[in-house]
């Protein structure tokens, strides 16, 4: 033959994974593979300095660092490698499996860029990997900061809004606090999306939280990691723990175990709502029915705060105890609206009485009332739809769409 075959070159390795053994990441390993092809390698911790330091590291751009709840004991090591990996001008991804929240906190503040969960989310290491490169390609395609022009194209409004807060809190058990609070953030967002404004809705209930429930998101442990960290929180940190819904509609679950409400400070809880309300333009939070220590920062906070109830004797109880102890520490008690959920009808004379004499006994004003919406508002949280989508014309779903479109002209005024 007088051609003779060209002898095919190995792929240059762009990034590694460290691990004390990779063989317990098998789903990061089939990730790795789906992304990079044999443009990846592995390495143990005692390996990886010596790597960082020679001319391999010159064609790496990333470090994936895979640790679990054992190697908590060898954290030095690892937070050295971080710091190495770093001092080389790579990307650090940690992925965690069972790590304690005080050590991921640890790695985070030694330099890593970003942390996932373990077993990954669904695409989960594709996005972090996307966003850390469109973040990195700026810095390397100019040579001064100043000819970046604009924000990221990606993300055009991160940190830029003024987000408008309407927590949703049930004075008892089952009056339909979830219910409301998941299909009013869903009609805000179809009133808004024409004027490009966004709107998300967080579950603060971190022990029973029903939102992914109502609206078939999954319940990941993105949100736990998140909670965990909740102090050193940013738009990224936030906006990689939120679901979709259909697209648009952002959710913060619950995490898939329950919680104690305590488990969170109110500091951290101020710092969750400080970084959303930057990133939307209306903020809806799903409370417990217990009051917590952070339930008066949620209160400060907020513009409006939704106290939901029923006109049953237990509702009318749990409302005269919420408003005493409010007044009693001087909190700002007239933020809070009253809604009156399955309210007689119209034309139901009686009821109607019985809401006046109701609202005269309690000394509250009840600013909006929820018609009974029947059997359908069961079957669509069951199914996980917004009643919009399975029940347009139910009779809660025509008010909850009065109330989102008065609402909506609070973020017009605002502009």
């Amino acid at each position: 033959m007088s051609d003779q075959e060209e002898t095919p070159q190995p792929a240059t390795i762009v990034t590694c994974a460290v691990a004390r053994n990779l063989e317990e990441f098998e789903l990061l390993i089939d990730e790795l593979e789906r992304e990079f092809g044999e443009s990846w390698g592995g390495l143990e911790f005692g390996d990886v300095l010596g790597i960082l330091n020679s001319a391999h590291a010159k064609d790496l751009h990333t470090a994936v660092i895979a640790i679990n709840k054992q190697d908590e004991s060898d954290l030095e090591a690892i937070e050295e490698t971080v710091k190495e990996a770093k001092k080389a001008g790579l990307k650090v991804i940690l992925v965690t499996d069972d790590l304690g929240p005080s050590a991921l906190h640890r790695l985070i503040r030694g330099g890593a860029d970003d942390f996932l969960p373990y077993p990954l989310p669904p695409n989960a290491l594709h996005e972090t990997l996307e966003r850390l490169t469109e973040t990195q390609a700026p810095a390397a395609n100019s040579t001064t900061v100043e000819t970046v022009e604009g924000p990221r194209p990606t993300a055009p409004k991160v940190g830029r809004r003024q987000g408008i807060i309407f927590p949703v809190y049930g004075l008892s058990g089952g009056v339909g606090a979830s219910t409301f609070a998941v299909n009013l953030a869903w009609e805000l967002q179809k009133n808004v999306e024409n004027d490009d404004k966004t709107v998300c809705i967080l579950d603060f209930d971190f022990q029973f939280g029903s939102v992914s429930t109502y609206l078939d998101v999954p319940k990941s442990e993105t949100s736990y990691e998140l909670l965990t960290n909740a102090a050193n929180i940013d738009s990224d940190a936030l906006l990689q723990s939120m679901h979709k819904f259909d697209r648009t509609l952002d959710v913060l679950s619950a995490p898939q175990d329950s919680l104690p409400l305590e488990f969170i400070s109110p500091e951290e809880i101020a710092k969750i709502i400080d970084v959303a309300s930057k990133n939307y333009d209306f903020i809806i939070i799903d409370l417990p029915t217990a009051i917590v220590s952070w339930t008066e920062v949620v209160l400060e906070k907020c513009q409006l705060f939704f106290g939901v109830l029923e006109m049953d004797m237990r509702s009318a109880q749990n409302t005269l105890r919420f408003m005493r102890a409010l007044k009693a520490d001087e909190m700002p008690y007239e933020k809070v609206q009253f809604i009156l959920n399955r309210a007689p009808k119209a034309t139901d004379l009686g009821g109607k009485s019985r809401v006046k004499r109701m609202a005269d006994s309690l000394d509250v004003e009840f600013r909006w009332f929820l018609p009974d919406g029947g059997k359908q508002i069961l079957n669509a949280c069951d199914h996980g739809s917004p009643l919009a989508s399975v029940a347009k014309k139910n009779p809660m779903r025509k008010e909850i769409h009065r109330i989102s479109a008065t609402l909506s002209e609070l973020a017009r005024e605002e502009v």
